[in-house]
């Protein structure tokens, strides 16, 4: 007895089994370059789910920030002997917004922490120098995106073309944001530094006679 279609029509043919071949993955990207291409590889018999990416909101202060772990062990050996450079910019990492922009003077920070404005003058110095803080205008200020970045939606500066996609150029995301300063010739050279593909927070520490280590 045939087990086939009774209308005569030839049975439908089971999907094969998927490969066991395994595949190269590919390499980690070198450069802050995304593909162009939009088309997607699956394996025999497994499928994708295509949904848009959460809204950065609900998260503490309402956006999301990524902060390089890699950064914050660098900047505790750096400033183990000048602690109150951490203790500016754990505030300034708190106050910036999407981009990492901070609309803030030293004499507002300065207020804010209790503290007088040389003090505050001298640690934005010492981060501008280690590339860590970058001043835009008076003012306006950026944290380098390799060590700090809080997404979202960035409002447009004045002066600054909208993107062109509506509702998705003013999402700040991480790798657009540090390809834009690698490309920028205004940025700072110790900016540009720490946030180049790749780079190395380095500190040597030697030791002051007494058994403590100083960078």
């Amino acid at each position: 007895m045939s087990s086939g279609p009774l209308d005569g029509s030839a049975a439908p043919k089971l999907p094969g089994a998927p490969s066991r071949r395994r595949r190269r993955p590919k390499p980690p990207p070198t450069a802050y370059n995304r593909s162009s291409s939009s088309t997607i590889e699956l394996p025999a018999g497994h499928a994708a789910q295509v949904f848009p990416v959460g809204s950065s909101t609900g998260f503490i202060g309402e956006a999301f920030s990524m902060d390089s772990l890699e950064f914050m062990r660098w900047a505790a050996v750096r400033y183990d002997s000048d602690r109150f450079v951490l203790v500016v910019l754990f505030h300034l990492m708190g106050s910036q917004k999407p981009g990492g922009l901070i609309e803030a003077k030293h004499e507002d920070v300065a207020k804010a922490l209790g503290y007088s404005r040389p003090h505050i003058s001298r640690v934005f110095n010492v981060l501008e120098t280690d590339g860590a803080l970058r001043r835009v205008q008076r003012g306006l200020y950026q944290l380098n995106p390799a060590a700090s970045l809080r997404g979202g939606l960035r409002e447009p500066q004045k002066g600054e073309k909208k993107r062109s996609k509506a509702g998705m150029g003013d999402r700040v995301e991480q790798l657009d944001l540090l390809r834009e300063i690698m490309e920028d010739p205004d940025a700072p050279e110790a900016f540009r530094a720490m946030a180049a593909p790749g780079a190395k927070l380095e500190v040597r520490k030697e030791s002051d006679g007494e058994g403590k280590a100083t960078s």
